[in-house]
């Protein structure tokens, strides 16, 4: 790789393929010079995100942007040597691009960064989650994060406030950061600029898909992060299978391959795409019809085939589907995703 004649003034940090989706996406919104940006990669563990991230870690290239790889989440020394490397990057850069604001690593990285300005790009609803927090002056926490009698677990749980807590204080109101905040949601921040992603990049880099009669389901990881019961996710599944007459589900990239058997049995042919959903639509053949459960793409996915005449359904999360386990905000959140996509969109519920 060539050396560059200047450091980048622009540092952006993502973790999962739609953060780095939507850090293109703002680069090309904003016109950010190539050499003005690098973009650093701090890699999950998951097999499928990281495939996925390294497939549009190649896109971006393409681009002309410039990506990095590190690998903060193999043990305790990774994280540091992580963010050691980042040290005399970040003491020069002007501009902070962060996709995920929860992120205890991200987290981290904000605390000790000192750029005059941080820029927060979409990492699905998780944004309405922070914008709610952001304005309560609350910890930053996941919708879906439960307490735990474990003992270890509320040691780890303090230590993550007291990061948190340094990154509402550098972000803050009152804290002289010039916040912004880049989404594709209906969202808003008092006394910060809120720009609009359209997904104007993927419309423009990818041609209107082919759209074929028939019905593809979209999938989403509520199973696995606990707030849905797998049992009744897979009938409900298997109801939309019938009703609609669905061909394909598509697989988010969280999704635990014995469901996603289960839902092979179905008779429904499942698609683990190697790229974000906003993308992997406008390639190949998409259904005219498209159902899905509440989640970023009911968002997401209306602007990125607005050139098409595929339709979107919502399905709601029935009240029995919720686990034991799941968080007290879990119904509303998920049911405010859902009617919101519905009134902006003009979407039409579905029952499972």
């Amino acid at each position: 790789m060539a050396a560059r004649s200047s450091a980048p003034q622009t540092l952006a940090l993502v973790e999962s393929p739609a953060q780095l989706l939507n850090v293109v996406e703002w680069a090309d919104q904003a016109g950010e010079a190539a050499d003005d940006l690098a973009i650093t990669v701090l890699a999950p563990v998951n097999d499928v995100s990281r495939r996925q991230l390294r497939a549009m870690s190649a896109l971006a290239r393409e681009e002309g942007r410039r990506v990095s790889w590190h690998e903060p989440r193999l043990g305790g020394a990774a994280t540091a040597r992580t963010v050691r490397s980042l040290a005399a990057e970040l003491s020069g850069v002007q501009r902070l691009v962060v996709g995920d604001p929860f992120s205890g690593v991200l987290q981290v990285v904000m605390s000790i960064s000192r750029a005059p300005e941080v820029v927060i790009v979409d990492d699905g609803t998780a944004t309405l989650e922070f914008a709610r927090q952001w304005v309560a002056g609350e910890h930053l926490s996941r919708w879906h994060s439960v307490a735990t009698p474990d003992r270890r677990r509320q040691i780890s749980a303090f230590a993550r406030d007291q990061v948190s807590d340094s990154v509402r204080r550098r972000i803050g109101p009152g804290s002289g950061c010039r916040l912004s905040l880049f989404s594709s949601l209906d969202v808003e921040l008092p006394r910060v600029p809120v720009v609009k992603n359209t997904f104007g990049w993927v419309r423009n880099r990818f041609p209107t898909p082919e759209v074929k009669l028939g019905s593809d389901l979209i999938g989403t990881s509520l199973v696995e992060t606990g707030v849905v019961d797998v049992g009744h996710y897979l009938q409900g599944v298997a109801s939309l299978v019938d009703q609609y007459a669905v061909d394909r589900y598509f697989a988010h990239r969280k999704e635990d391959v014995g469901k996603l058997a289960a839902i092979e049995q179905l008779g429904v042919a499942v698609v683990r795409p190697d790229l974000p959903l906003e993308i992997a639509a406008r390639r190949g053949v998409l259904a005219r019809r498209l159902i899905s459960f509440p989640s970023t793409v009911v968002h997401t996915l209306p602007l990125v085939l607005a050139d098409t005449p595929a339709e979107l359904l919502v399905c709601d999360i029935d009240d029995s589907w919720y686990t034991a386990s799941a968080s007290a905000r879990s119904e509303s959140f998920l049911g405010a995703v859902s009617s919101s996509a519905r009134h902006r969109f003009g979407l039409s519920a579905v029952a499972c």
